[in-house]
């Protein structure tokens, strides 16, 4: 369409202008929409964790109001339905479970809990953990890299080489056809860095970390040291992959010879930490090398 008065070229900017402005809020539009939508889907997945926030509040809540359940041990499972449960209260009981339940969590050992009058398994239960151990494992090992620890190359190098490359790269082991070692000792004088290497290993692995002072793992009680070496293997087993450092272990090495009870004492010990690292059950076996 001619316009009159005006040259060509400006005839060409009024006919495109439109064009360029509507290619303009079509452009503004498109990223307002992105925008939108990456809220969308940040909103959404708050959603989905405010659910299951309000889930598990509602479940506490019914747990709450509902009436206690008594807490037993799974000895036995007879049939698919039916299993031999030992109450903490003595007692023997043949009862069966819940159809939501998983039947293959109900091992021998497994901890339940069952219905006051129905004595029907309910749920199961996580193992029962020994105050002590508990407390070993949160322990803080402190944000220590290997760049802070002066004057030990060859034994970090040693270090890294038996305790974190099993755990990071296994492969290399499996291609070469070599059982990687599972455990070392650190030995010195007192004040060399045997345990500041440990908390530098433990804060650079993501896995579990289980810090002994061994002297307080030694109990004047017979049975009650082996007891907690076994409590301590057992959570080590189940929270894998970890760590467990042992420090001061030669307040557990040394036998006391001034009383025969003692002794005896000391020799309980030492079976009980024979017999947790000669155990087959165990994924890895000790098998210590020299740093």
């Amino acid at each position: 369409m001619a316009i009159p008065g005006i040259p060509y070229e400006r005839r060409l900017l009024i006919m495109a202008d439109p064009r360029d402005k509507a290619l303009q809020d079509y452009r503004k539009k498109l990223l307002e929409h992105k925008e939108i939508d990456g809220r969308l889907k940040e909103l959404r997945e708050q959603l989905k964790e405010l659910t299951k926030q309000y889930e598990k509040s509602e479940n506490d809540l019914k747990a709450l109001q509902s009436v206690g359940q008594i807490v037993g041990e799974v000895l036995k499972q007879l049939t698919e339905e039916k299993f031999i449960v030992k109450a903490t209260n003595g007692p023997r009981y043949v009862v069966g479970c819940r159809r939501q339940l998983d039947k293959s969590k109900l091992k021998p050992g497994t901890r339940v809990a069952l219905d006051m009058t129905t004595l029907t398994i309910m749920r199961y239960l996580p193992r029962e953990v020994d105050p002590l151990v508990y407390n070993m494992s949160h322990e803080d090992p402190g944000n220590v890299s290997y760049s802070e620890i002066g004057g030990l190359s060859e034994q970090i190098r040693e270090l890294r080489e038996v305790i974190e490359l099993p755990l990071t790269n296994p492969e290399l082991f499996q291609r070469v056809g070599i059982i990687p070692p599972k455990g070392c000792l650190l030995y010195g004088p007192p004040g060399t860095g045997k345990t500041l290497l440990a908390r530098a290993v433990a804060s650079q692995l993501d896995c579990n970390f289980l810090k002994v002072v061994s002297s307080s793992i030694v109990d004047k009680y017979i049975g009650e040291s082996a007891r907690l070496i076994r409590e301590m293997f057992n959570y080590a087993r189940d929270h894998q992959p970890c760590i467990i450092f042992m420090d001061e272990i030669d307040a557990i090495g040394m036998f006391a010879i001034r009383a025969d009870h003692d002794f005896v004492v000391q020799e309980d010990f030492m079976k009980a930490v024979r017999k947790v690292a000669d155990s087959k059950k165990l994924e890895s076996k000790l098998d210590y090398k020299p740093v």
